[in-house]
């Protein structure tokens, strides 16, 4: 897929996962949340290609205008979407499957500065995070988990789970949890 081709993509998710979403124009002009991902493969490419300080210094000038910080080693899949992205934090080692929404105030953290290697959390495909939840250190949270508003993540979460609490909690969804619109259609058009 070409690069217009991801802009298109990357409009349509939002358009899907946002209900006051009116036009793609408006979306591609007006959603912060995009921008710091358009930047952030910027500077992803830049930071695999060695440019370390480029990379950071493109991050840090999207973060300004954003309020969104994306460290450019991060690993990001398709259809990511930020809804009013204010105050997320994705750490340097964070891996994001493809169709994940995040809303505001969500950390992809660590939880020590000893680690050297994996530190920060991968969230498998079709997870949705919600507002001010933290996720902490090498955990996995598997695929179509929603992780509750205010959790507090720190040990590897189940597929198809919710988590809620602090510390977070699994619970198996019963058949009235269907939260499936929120992250995967089967037309992504503009």
């Amino acid at each position: 897929m070409g690069m217009i081709g991801r802009l298109c993509e990357d409009i349509a998710a939002a358009r899907l996962r946002d209900p006051a979403a009116r036009t793609g124009f408006e979306v591609g002009v007006l959603y912060p949340g995009l921008h710091a991902i358009w930047a952030h493969r910027v500077s992803h490419v830049l930071w695999k290609r060695g440019l370390r300080f480029l990379a950071r210094a493109n991050s840090q000038l999207a973060r300004t205008l954003t309020g969104i910080e994306i460290h450019p080693g991060a690993k990001i899949g398709r259809r990511f979407f930020i809804d009013h992205g204010m105050g997320i934090v994705i750490g340097e080692t964070s891996e994001i499957g493809d169709d994940v929404m995040l809303y505001h105030g969500v950390t992809l953290g660590g939880r020590t500065q000893d680690d050297t290697g994996k530190r920060h959390p991968t969230l498998a495909r079709g997870v949705v995070v919600g507002s001010g939840a933290k996720i902490l250190g090498p955990i996995t949270v598997g695929e179509n988990t929603v992780i509750g508003a205010n959790a507090v993540v720190t040990k590897d979460a189940p597929h198809n789970s919710i988590m809620v609490g602090v510390p977070a909690r699994a619970r198996r969804r019963d058949g009235h949890d269907d939260f499936s619109d929120l992250r995967i259609a089967s037309d992504y058009s503009i």
